[in-house]
């Protein structure tokens, strides 16, 4: 063996090595950006899983109207009391009340329009009315008031049993509500 063939040896040994190296972070870059592209694959089939439930989700909770509650009056108007005044609001809040007790079946005993409570200054108008009903009755009339427009809510429920006044054979319950809606003058 010469001199010459030694190094030329090493200098191809070298040359192999640098294309092993060569060719194994070519490797490496491939399959990492192989590994990133799956990554980001599975990401995005998890994303549009999701956005399925999501859409779904949204779908149920969509109010779907039904015939009688399309036919219903109640569902169309204002949000708002109607009335010029704040007294007159008063007295629609306490028509409204009425009417779905008496729509129920039950009967409305007394009310009580609270015009100048803590809320009034923005328009609030409370009516605190006690009721004798049927127990099968209770959910129709919560329902009738906070359902329908204008916007009413029901802030107060009391309920007595008939037991706990001595009539367990009539089966109609007392309850006091207190109902809030909100007055917007009219222009």
């Amino acid at each position: 063996m010469t001199l010459t063939s030694t190094s030329g040896d090493a200098s191809g040994r070298r040359e192999a090595v640098a294309v092993l190296v060569y060719v194994g972070v070519v490797i490496a870059l491939l399959a990492s950006s192989l590994w990133f592209v799956d990554d980001l694959w599975s990401r995005s089939s998890e994303i549009a899983a999701a956005q399925e439930r999501l859409d779904q989700l949204t779908e149920h909770s969509r109010p779907r109207p039904s015939a009688s509650i399309a036919s219903d009056t109640s569902v169309n108007g204002s949000p708002f009391l109607d009335g010029r005044t704040i007294t007159i609001a008063g007295a629609a809040l306490e028509q409204r009340v009425g009417d779905a007790v008496t729509k129920a079946g039950g009967s409305l005993t007394s009310s009580q329009v609270e015009l100048d409570g803590p809320e009034a200054k923005n328009g609030f108008v409370t009516l605190t009315a006690n009721v004798d009903v049927a127990q099968a009755a209770l959910q129709t009339i919560l329902y009738d008031i906070e359902a329908g427009m204008p916007f009413l809510f029901v802030d107060k429920l009391s309920i007595q049993s008939p037991e706990d006044f001595g009539e367990p054979e009539s089966g109609r319950m007392r309850m006091t509500v207190s109902v809030v809606g909100q007055w917007w003058p009219s222009r």
